[in-house]
């Protein structure tokens, strides 16, 4: 065999139900082929007796190649029944972007982007609408306007999904893209569509999630990101809040409900694109 080299890592995520010995199966078949873990993290569930870990190791020293690290773990894996997967540090995911017309959030990600704090390639920007042609010029990103009309939304995700395969896109986000997409995309992408919504979900769904909680005179607002199912703002979540008081306005519950946005589906794309997000069920087990 030729031995795994370089000095990339793997990251391995685990879900399977609890049991003794798990930890010690992994990192002694990781330890058993040279390879030196540099950071583990685990979670037990007691109310559905799950277990969940991550674990990034180093490829350089392993005895065996790369490519043979998955097979040689699949029979620990069979072992306890685990839901598992690895990704490797010299892979860059590749996400593609939808948005409509609201910018700040398609803004904060290019930003981010270019400043290094995203390590993804970004090779297409999608909306419903032109307005934001310009935004996608000044990042030198390719903009593609696909119009959603009455009729003609099939015609419209079937051109989208196109594209998107064409890039080869591993993820794609969500940025405020104000459409309801159909279970036909979601089976394109599943578990692998972010969204982000102007609300603290499961409260306050729907398009007017600001007045709503300005009605009920709350006392924190939330923004939530999550992955889209095909049920409406029912995706496992990654979310924050932040507070506010009975003096702030419905714009200024906007105002600073779309600094939260900004943020939370930031880092919710920067924890999947780290492979530190677990999906389990309706929930997720997000790794620091």
């Amino acid at each position: 065999m030729t031995p795994a080299s370089g000095a990339g890592t793997g990251i391995l995520k685990i879900g399977c139900p609890d049991a003794r010995g798990i930890v010690a199966a992994v990192s002694g078949f990781l330890a058993g082929h040279g390879a030196n873990i540099v950071d583990a993290q685990q979670h037990t569930d007691k109310s559905d007796d799950a277990f969940f870990m991550r674990v990034e190791f180093e490829l350089a020293g392993m005895d065996i190649a790369q490519a043979d690290v998955v097979p040689a773990l699949q029979l620990v894996a069979d072992r306890f029944g685990m839901n598992w997967g690895i990704s490797w540090s010299d892979r860059i995911p590749v996400v593609g972007i939808m948005v409509s017309q609201l910018e700040h959030c398609l803004i904060d990600l290019l930003a981010r982007h270019r400043m290094g704090e995203l390590q993804v390639r970004i090779p297409i920007i999608i909306s419903n609408h032109a307005e934001l042609a310009s935004i996608a010029a000044a990042f030198g990103i390719p903009f593609a306007c696909i119009p959603v009309t009455a009729g003609e939304k099939e015609a419209a995700e079937a051109r989208a999904i196109e594209i998107l395969k064409k890039a080869n896109c591993d993820l794609v986000v969500l940025a405020r893209y104000m459409q309801i997409l159909s279970p036909t995309f979601l089976s394109a992408y599943p578990m692998r569509i972010i969204n982000i919504h102007h609300g603290f979900l499961p409260a306050f769904a729907g398009a007017r999630a600001y007045n709503q909680a300005h009605e009920r005179g709350v006392k924190l607002i939330g923004a939530t990101s999550y992955y889209v199912t095909d049920i409406l703002d029912d995706g496992p979540i990654i979310q924050d809040v932040i507070r506010v008081s009975h003096r702030d306005s419905v714009e200024d519950l906007v105002r600073k409900g779309r600094d939260l946005e900004r943020l939370v589906l930031a880092r919710a794309v920067r924890a999947h694109v780290e492979d530190r997000i677990v999906v389990h069920g309706t929930r997720t087990v997000v790794f620091e």
